[in-house]
C-alpha cells in the first residue's frame, strides 16, 4: 500500500503508469486552485468596470465660413481637427485602460456661434471639464466667459491670434495652437540664420494680414532683420479662377514687385489664403517667399519623420485615411495634455488635472523631440515650429544660436517680461 512509483513500475508497466498520472493530475488541479486564488486576490483589488474614473470631453468647432483655397489641393476635410480628436482619445484610453481610467469624446458643432456656447455651457453644467475649441477669438472669449467660475479648462487649438494670450487672455484659457508671434519669431529666426536680412513685405489688407505683418515686424526688430518696404496686395473678388487668370497674375506680380530695394526674401501676410500661393516663381526679382505661403512656419506637417513621428503619422493615416493636419495635431496634443494629467495625478476630478496641467511638473511627449509644457504666464503651449515648404519640413526653431536664460522655446513668442496678461498668475 505504501510503496513508491519504482515498486509499482517492478510490479508492472500499468499500474506504473496509472499511479504517475495521478500525481500529474493532483499536480495540476494544485497550480490550478492557486491561480484562481491568485486571480480572485486581484479582482479584489480591482476597481469594478463600473467603478472606472469617466473623463469626458468635449470639442466645441464653430463652423465659420471661408472662401475656397486657390489651389483644391487645400480643401480642407469635413473631419478635421476631429479626426484628430479621435486618435488622441484612442490614444488616452489605452493608457487609461491600466488605470481604470476611460476618456470619451462629444463633438458639438455650430455655426451660430451663440448656440455654441449655450450648448457647451449646458455640458459644463453637467459635469464636463475639458472642452477643446475650434472656433474664433470672438466665440472663445465667449465661451471662457460663459463658464467662468466653474472647474473647467478650454483650450484653444484654432486661433493664433495673439490679444487672447496678451490682454484678452482668460485664467481658464490654454493654447495649444500656436500664437502669430511663435511661428513669425520661428520664421524669423532661420531667415536671420541663413543671413536673409532683408525682408520686402506684400500684404493683404483684412485685420488678420495686418496681425500676421505686425508680428514680422516684430520679428524682424527683435533678431536684427530689416523690412525695406511694405507693399499693399488689393485683392479683387471674382477674378481668382477665371479662365485666363494665370496671364493676369503673371503680368500683376511681377508689375507689383518691380522696383523695389535691394531685399532678400519677399515675406508675405495672407491669412486667408486668398493671394498668397500666386507669389512664389512670379516675383520680378528672382527671390524666395515665406510667411502664410511659400516657406511656412507651422504646428504640424504631414511629411515630418523624425521623432518617431512616422508611426504616429501611419496611426493617424489607418484610423482617417488622409494626411495629419495642423489642427488635427493641435487638437490631439491638446486631448493628449488632458490624458497625460490624468495618468501623473491618477485622478479623474477636473480640479486635480487642471492644477496639474497649469504646474511646472506638467510635461507631454508630443512628437517632437523635447518635452512640452504650457507657459505659467499666458498658457501658451511653448514647442518646437516646423518651418516647411508644402512638401516637406526644411527646418526647426528655434534655431542654433538664438539663446534663452531659461529655454530656447521661450525665444519663440511673447516671453514673461513682455506679457500684457493679467489673468494667470505672475
Amino acid at each position: 500500500m505504501g510503496s513508491s512509483i519504482e515498486e509499482d513500475a517492478r510490479r508492472g508497466p500499468a499500474c506504473g503508469r496509472a499511479r504517475l498520472s495521478s500525481l500529474v493530475l493532483s499536480l495540476l488541479a494544485a497550480a490550478a486552485a492557486a491561480q484562481l486564488i491568485l486571480a480572485a486576490a486581484e479582482a479584489a483589488q480591482t476597481p469594478a468596470p463600473s467603478q472606472a474614473q469617466r473623463i469626458p470631453i468635449v470639442l466645441a468647432r464653430e463652423l465659420r465660413s471661408v472662401p475656397p483655397p486657390l489651389s483644391l489641393l487645400d480643401t480642407p476635410p469635413n473631419d478635421d481637427g476631429v479626426a484628430g480628436a479621435r486618435l488622441a482619445v484612442n490614444d488616452n484610453n489605452t493608457t487609461g485602460r491600466f488605470l481604470q481610467q476611460e476618456f470619451s469624446l462629444e463633438v458639438v458643432q455650430s455655426a451660430d456661434a451663440a448656440e455654441l456656447v449655450a450648448e457647451i455651457k449646458k455640458r459644463v453644467e453637467a459635469g464636463v471639464g475639458f472642452v477643446v475649441a475650434d472656433v474664433s477669438p470672438q466665440a472663445l472669449l465667449a465661451l471662457a466667459d460663459a463658464i467662468k467660475g466653474r472647474d473647467a479648462l478650454i483650450f484653444n487649438a484654432a486661433s493664433s491670434d495673439d490679444r487672447l494670450r496678451e490682454a484678452d487672455c482668460r485664467p481658464n484659457v490654454v493654447h495649444t495652437t500656436p500664437s502669430r508671434a511663435m511661428l513669425a519669431d520661428a520664421l524669423g529666426q532661420y531667415l536671420v540664420w541663413k543671413r536673409w536680412r532683408r525682408w520686402l513685405m506684400v500684404r493683404g489688407t483684412e485685420p488678420e494680414d495686418d496681425a500676421f505683418a505686425e508680428a514680422l515686424r516684430r520679428a524682424a526688430t527683435r533678431f536684427g532683420a530689416k523690412i525695406v518696404e511694405e507693399r499693399p496686395f488689393k485683392y479683387e473678388v471674382g477674378s481668382r479662377r477665371a479662365d485666363g487668370g494665370h496671364e493676369q497674375i503673371q503680368q500683376q506680380i511681377p508689375a507689383l514687385t518691380q522696383n523695389a530695394p535691394a531685399y532678400d526674401v519677399l515675406t508675405v501676410a495672407d491669412a486667408a489664403g486668398l493671394f498668397g500661393d500666386y507669389l512664389p516663381y512670379r516675383t520680378f526679382d528672382p527671390r524666395p517667399v515665406a510667411g502664410t505661403q511659400g516657406l511656412v512656419p507651422m504646428s504640424w506637417h504631414p511629411a515630418l519623420e523624425e521623432w518617431g513621428a512616422t508611426q504616429f503619422q501611419n496611426r493617424f493615416r489607418r484610423l482617417a485615411e488622409r494626411p495629419m493636419r495642423p489642427l488635427d495635431y493641435d487638437v490631439w496634443v491638446a486631448i493628449r495634455s488632458i490624458g497625460e494629467a490624468a495618468t501623473r495625478t491618477k485622478s479623474a476630478a477636473a480640479a486635480t488635472l487642471i492644477a496639474h496641467l497649469k504646474s511646472s511638473e506638467f510635461e507631454v511627449a508630443a512628437f517632437k523631440g523635447r518635452k512640452l509644457t504650457y507657459r505659467a504666464w499666458d498658457g501658451q503651449l511653448r514647442q518646437p515650429i516646423l518651418v516647411a515648404t508644402a512638401k516637406l519640413p526644411v527646418t526647426v526653431s528655434p534655431q542654433p544660436g538664438f539663446l534663452h536664460q531659461f529655454t530656447e522655446l521661450d525665444t519663440l513668442g511673447i516671453d514673461k517680461p513682455e506679457s500684457n496678461c493679467r489673468a494667470y498668475s505672475p
